[in-house]
């Protein structure tokens, strides 16, 4: 069954804004660490965004830091990511991943290996 949806994806022109949702069928939501990754044409994917309840910190690649916000909705199991101020090189594939493991490390929180589950990816595209 699907676990991740993500939705939200569109065209943009530079500077604009854009909120990505990922609706979660992951229970209990709660115990499942959650980020958005996205994966720019002819680029590895990349961590941008990650939510760190046990610290009550978000954490956020340098490229994005200060125009991307991450949150959730606990009651409605889905995750999201604000998108402002959007330049020519956010263009990518965005994608939402979730592990509940146990022996999860924060320090390789921003590595795909790190995430057992994958949603199929939304598409943003900013135009200059």
């Amino acid at each position: 069954q699907v676990q991740l949806v993500e939705s939200g994806g569109g065209s943009v022109q530079a500077g604009g804004s854009l909120r990505l949702a990922c609706a979660v069928s992951l229970y209990p939501y709660s115990e499942y660490f959650m980020a958005w990754f996205r994966q720019r044409p002819g680029k590895a994917r990349e961590g941008v965004a990650f939510i760190d309840r046990d610290d009550n910190t978000n954490y956020y690649s340098d490229s994005v830091k200060g125009r991307f916000t991450i949150s959730e909705d606990n009651a409605k199991n889905t995750l999201y990511l604000q998108m402002v101020d959007l330049k020519p090189e956010d263009t990518a594939m965005y994608y939402c991943a979730a592990s509940r493991s146990n022996n999860f490390n924060i320090g390789r929180m921003f590595k795909s290996a790190s995430y057992a589950y994958w949603g199929q990816g939304t598409q943003v595209t900013v135009s200059s």
